[in-house]
């Protein structure tokens, strides 16, 4: 048995005990197993975003245990295609929650106008530029408050798409590149939507599953799918009820909206 299949059979073999008796030594055991999900799925999203690869790793490591701790390994879907949208989902949440623009305080906002003209002022005046200790006096502030002022206000300003922010040997990163494609964003979404559902029905039982992706994915009529099964087609609708209904349970714990 090579190494490939060695590690293959371990890992079921841990799955299956996990979800008999969760326990953290199994649970860590799987994580160590599943690391590489986490380093490539951060690794793609890093090259996307100017966050640093090992936060991105870290925060991906919490959804991989979510998606541990919610597997089912006696329904046959293969572990990455689970954990996948878990991890992703982990990471995306953590940058939507960065990206929120800085709050700057008014009071903030008046003093770097002062300063602005004070800085302007003395150097009509004098030729030079005033040290920040002059400028916070004569605001009548602190030098530290004056400090952590300007250092807001140019956190939040424009920066040219061609500042370079990366630079390793004879290649450069801009800040333009680290901008995320929408494109690729929308694509990922989706991609990681309809893991989420495969997931999801995958979940189901056979009656059912088959009854939803036959009638909602495939367009099969619920006689057609009546006839295939060996049931009515009134046991057909019962079990697409059903499913639409734990379907609802299983992707709102996702926050995704139910799209059979």
């Amino acid at each position: 048995m090579d190494s490939s299949n060695s590690s293959n059979l371990k890992s079921r073999e841990l799955f299956l005990a996990y979800y008999r008796k969760p326990s953290v030594k199994t649970r860590n055991q799987l994580v160590k197993l599943n690391l590489g999900l986490v380093k490539k799925i951060a690794y793609s999203i890093g090259r996307q975003c100017a966050e640093p690869y090992e936060d991105l790793q870290q925060i991906g490591y919490l959804g991989l245990i979510r998606a541990i701790e919610r597997y089912n390994p006696f329904l046959g879907s293969a572990f990455s295609s689970f954990a996948i949208p878990y991890i992703r989902g982990e990471i995306l949440h953590y940058l939507r929650d960065r990206s929120n623009l800085m709050k700057i305080p008014r009071r903030w906002q008046d003093l770097a106008k002062k300063g602005a003209k004070i800085r302007k002022k003395h150097l009509t005046k004098t030729g030079n530029h005033p040290t920040d200790l002059e400028i916070a006096q004569l605001l009548g502030v602190s030098v530290q408050e004056w400090l952590e002022c300007q250092l807001a206000c140019q956190n939040r300003s424009t920066i040219s798409l061609d500042l370079v922010v990366s630079q390793m040997l004879d290649n450069s990163v801009s800040f333009g590149e680290t901008i995320p494609d929408i494109r690729e964003q929308y694509r990922q979404n989706f991609e990681e939507e309809r893991l989420y559902l495969e997931g999801a029905i995958s979940q189901l039982e056979e009656k059912t599953k088959k009854a939803i992706e036959w009638v909602f994915l495939q367009d099969l009529s619920r006689k057609e799918v009546a006839r295939r099964i060996g049931m009515s087609p009134m046991t057909v609708t019962r079990h697409l009820k059903k499913g639409i209904a734990e379907l609802s349970v299983l992707l709102n714990s996702n926050n995704l909206p139910v799209s059979v």
